[in-house]
């Protein structure tokens, strides 16, 4: 029994020594040291030697599993510093090989254009209101002095949630609000997510809108031509044409449209402003009556004026973008460009 103890020792050592990964080793303590390993299988032999022998051999036994122990663990701590050693020669890093780049984020031109238009106009004086997406029929559409057989209350155009309330179609609830809340003077901006049922190049389902309005005694048409001329020029650039075109709008009476020299070919005519020169960029015109006894101000005391954009047409003209739907699909290489 000892001859076959000692045998066992010297061939676990070559095994321990021949050994070269922590995988490896921990084979060797199964196959040696493990329930059912030599060693084991030795000691539940033992009840077959005399009762003299058996002290004898088990403290041999415990003797050589300690050594083997002992050669499993020093040899594991080897291993595991070459492992280590190996590891920091493949794996090393050229300290003077450039960072990865980490791109900074930047606002989206809407958000730009929507900034640069609300400082331009309280430097004029006017102040900036908000209201919600979701809107009552009277504030979005009788209010302003729309009826019920009017096209903008036709399903194709408004999204309906119900019979009384709408995804509102643009801004000018706004006003509304505003004014049942704050008597005259008011002069104020309101830009927003508006909603209508449209989809194509140049229109979105949802897209942004900025309305502005201004009231108070004897305001007139040239006072609304001094405002919006002077934003023009503000953000476009100074010397940008100007011109007022008669047109129609419920809520105001009378209305223009108003068109800008565009800024693509200089007035000389392309295929943007369809050989006009001309682009048209915004709707505006005198509050109507009507809307003032919506709101409980006094016609004969009080006059103003209201304007309207699309601030996704604006962006289009300021950047050159010539497809709307580039604004919404959050191509990366299109945003960096802002």
């Amino acid at each position: 029994m000892k001859e076959k103890l000692q045998a066992m020792l010297d061939a676990a050592g070559r095994a321990v020594e021949e050994a070269e990964s922590e995988k490896l080793l921990q084979d060797v303590r199964v196959a040696y040291l493990g329930k059912k390993g030599e060693l084991t299988s030795i000691m539940k032999s033992m009840g077959a030697l005399p009762a003299a022998e058996r002290p004898v051999i088990g403290a041999l036994a415990n003797d050589v599993k300690e050594q083997l122990e002992a050669l499993i663990e020093s040899r594991l701590e080897l291993v595991r510093a070459q492992d280590i050693e190996r590891r920091l020669k493949e794996e090393t890093i050229d300290v003077t090989l450039p960072g990865r780049t980490c791109f900074a984020g930047s606002k989206h031109p809407i958000t730009l254009v929507t900034e640069e238009i609300v400082e331009i106009f309280s430097a004029l004086g006017f102040g900036v209101a908000e209201g919600p997406e979701v809107e009552k029929d009277f504030y979005n559409f009788e209010a302003l002095n729309i009826p019920k057989d009017h096209p903008a209350r036709d399903m194709q155009d408004t999204f309906y949630i119900s019979e009384d309330v709408v995804l509102r179609t643009h801004t000018s609830p706004v006003q509304i609000r505003t004014m049942l809340k704050q008597p005259p003077p008011v002069r104020v901006i309101a830009p927003g997510t508006v909603y209508r049922r449209d989809s194509d190049i140049t229109h979105s389902p949802m897209f942004h809108q900025i309305e502005g309005f201004l009231v108070d005694r004897q305001v007139s048409f040239g006072d609304l031509k001094g405002i919006l001329t002077t934003f023009i020029n503000r953000f476009f650039g100074a010397g940008v044409g100007v011109r007022f075109r008669p047109s129609f709008f419920p809520f105001t009476e009378p209305s223009a449209e108003v068109d800008i020299q565009c800024v693509i070919c200089g007035g000389k005519g392309c295929r943007v402003c369809k050989q006009s020169g001309w682009l048209e960029i915004l709707g505006s015109g005198m509050i109507d009556p009507e809307v003032f006894k919506s709101v409980h101000y006094d016609p004969e005391a009080y006059s103003g004026f209201a304007f309207g954009m699309g601030l996704e047409r604006v962006a289009m003209l300021k950047y050159g973008v010539n497809d709307l739907r580039l604004f919404f699909e959050n191509d990366i290489r299109f945003l960096r460009q802002f």
